[in-house]
């Protein structure tokens, strides 16, 4: 089955209303070149407001029938794609989450992902906004569209490896993170080499370590930090997609706004599985110390 995947890579532009038009733009461009699946980045529409901490910020999350959920869901219908985008959710009076919404062919909502590892480091005080995903609401499950099982995660959920064998484990046929990462502008030139390749690099792992497809949507731009705290944040694009066995099919420049468009094909991942049988081989007899925080 050969599955056609769109990225969209894109800085926030001046107000939520703007760049939301822009990435309309760039959906309606992917469904009129073929693609079956478009993919947005974190919290696309808006700025990435976590640099610091402020009350007011919260008047900015949504319902899970918000405003940018209807525009999507919208489009989804009209064009008959599937569509991943991402939200500041609004649940109830002070429990606020980042979501990502899955739209199939539909206005309907498909299914959602409640960003499950949250961070907490200088300029990204997410903790601050957003409470974690509960197991069960909805969890590491995949949703299922017309063109698969989406194993949807977002952002610092991409470092972990327990989400992606969950997500493995339930059956996606394809893993998706939606992603808002960048440098401080004054780190060293080789540090922030490092930290972009460690990013790439633990994503095409998880795609080898589980046989499947990952698809990495970044942000770019500079934006500014409020507070006058720090200098801001760089994001630093690079967008990506990869096969089973961690081969890159598509990879955007550091800067580039894009419109991204690849094949996948997901049969190889039965293929690559009976070569590479982790799921036969795994012992899951001796792994009862991963629900530990530490060995001592």
């Amino acid at each position: 089955m050969s599955l056609t995947v769109a990225l969209v890579q894109q800085a926030f532009i001046d107000d939520y209303t703007t760049t939301l038009a822009r990435t309309e733009q760039h959906i309606r461009a992917a469904a009129s070149q073929g693609a079956e699946l478009i993919c947005l980045q974190e919290l696309h529409a808006g700025p990435y407001f976590c640099q610091h901490q402020s009350d007011a910020l919260f008047d900015m999350a949504e319902a899970l029938d918000g405003p940018t959920a209807t525009a999507l869901g919208a489009l989804a219908e009209e064009l008959k794609v599937v569509i991943v985008g991402s939200i500041f959710e609004r649940r109830a009076k002070g429990l606020y989450h980042n979501t990502a919404l899955v739209f199939d062919r539909s206005a309907v909502l498909a299914g959602f992902y409640r960003k499950m590892h949250i961070p907490d480091d200088p300029g990204f005080y997410e903790k601050y906004y957003f409470t974690p995903g509960d197991a069960e609401q909805p969890g590491f499950a995949p949703i299922h569209t017309s063109v698969g099982k989406l194993g949807v995660l977002v952002c610092w959920d991409q470092w972990y490896p327990e989400a992606a064998r969950l997500m493995a484990l339930a059956d996606a046929d394809l893993l998706i993170y939606p992603t808002a990462i960048g440098w401080e502008p004054a780190e060293e030139e080789a540090e922030k080499q490092r930290q972009r390749d460690a990013w790439m690099l633990v994503q095409r792992g998880h795609a080898v370590a589980n046989n499947l497809p990952v698809v990495a949507i970044n942000r770019i731009g500079h934006e500014t930090d409020p507070s006058g705290a720090s200098d801001g944040i760089d994001f630093w694009g690079n967008s990506f997609v990869c096969g089973p066995q961690g081969e890159l099919l598509l990879h955007a420049e550091h800067q580039q706004e894009a419109l991204l468009m690849t094949e996948i094909d997901l049969a190889r991942c039965e293929q690559v599985r009976r070569i590479w049988p982790y799921l036969r081989d795994r012992r899951v007899d001796a792994y009862a110390d991963i629900n530990k925080r530490y060995r001592d």
